[in-house]
């Protein structure tokens, strides 16, 4: 049965949806969740991640092509870094871009505050959401509208990592170049005691990515089954569903 979209909130549909574990009927809101810019900063960031850890395998462990033409005419090797450090910088502005949209654009489910966990009641629910995802000690479901208190910090862990994965990257760049941004990394050699040290940690970092990727895409096929609140389309087209009860009572905290 479709409604008009009240004033209040972005929603435009009412349904009715069968619960998988008790097969009740429950009144469903359709919400509007994530705009597009964010939607588009996932995919850019997506894509960067792959195209930077299977560089970055390469780059560490580059594989020995036999070839009887002459080397200038096989400049692969280059085109993989070329690749590599393209992908970097898109990498880094496209983060620059959702810490922005964090602060000054989004909405109540995309802001900065759903990822920094401030206040007592997102550590109830850290607390809460590792016993149902993680040690499985209870079965009651956890119902969220955006991203529930734990994703919201593995995210802003993610952030951290990116950073980090960041600067010892133009750290290692800033020795073959001489462009200025290049430049202002030149501190994080001495830092780490020699360039060996800081690729070896900018490449273990990788493996947190590689981790990471594994982890989040598991999840969200996971939640997508277990719960049908499109989980998975959401983040293409940024619609999710929720309980009326849970949608009206989540709303008014976010007040």
């Amino acid at each position: 049965m479709e409604k008009k979209t009240p004033k209040r909130h972005p929603i435009y549909h009412m349904l009715s949806s069968t619960s998988r574990s008790n097969m009740n009927t429950r009144l469903m809101r359709r919400v509007f969740v994530y705009q597009i810019p964010t939607r588009v900063f996932h995919w850019i960031n997506a894509l960067c991640v792959f195209a930077l850890i299977v560089t970055g395998i390469i780059i560490g462990n580059p594989p020995a092509i036999q070839s009887g033409t002459e080397a200038s005419f096989n400049y692969w090797f280059g085109t993989v870094r070329f690749v590599h450090f393209a992908s970097a910088w898109i990498f880094s502005a496209n983060w620059a871009f959702r810490i922005f949209w964090s602060f000054l654009g989004g909405n109540r489910w995309e802001t900065w505050d759903n990822f920094v966990p401030l206040k007592k009641s997102q550590w109830r629910e850290i607390l809460e959401i590792i016993s149902l995802d993680v040690l499985m000690t209870k079965s009651k479901e956890h119902l969220s509208i955006g991203h529930n208190a734990l994703a919201g910090l593995s995210y802003f862990i993610l952030l951290l990592a990116s950073l980090t994965m960041m600067i010892t990257g133009f750290g290692l760049y800033s020795a073959m170049s001489e462009s200025w941004f290049a430049g202002l990394f030149t501190w994080v050699v001495p830092i780490f005691g020699n360039d060996f040290t800081l690729r070896f940690a900018h490449h273990t970092l990788m493996w947190f990515f590689i981790l990471f990727s594994l982890i989040h895409i598991y999840l969200v096929f996971y939640h997508d089954y277990i719960e049908g609140r499109g989980e998975l389309s959401s983040i293409a087209g940024g619609w999710k569903f929720i309980e009326q009860d849970a949608l009206k009572r989540q709303v008014d905290e976010k007040k």
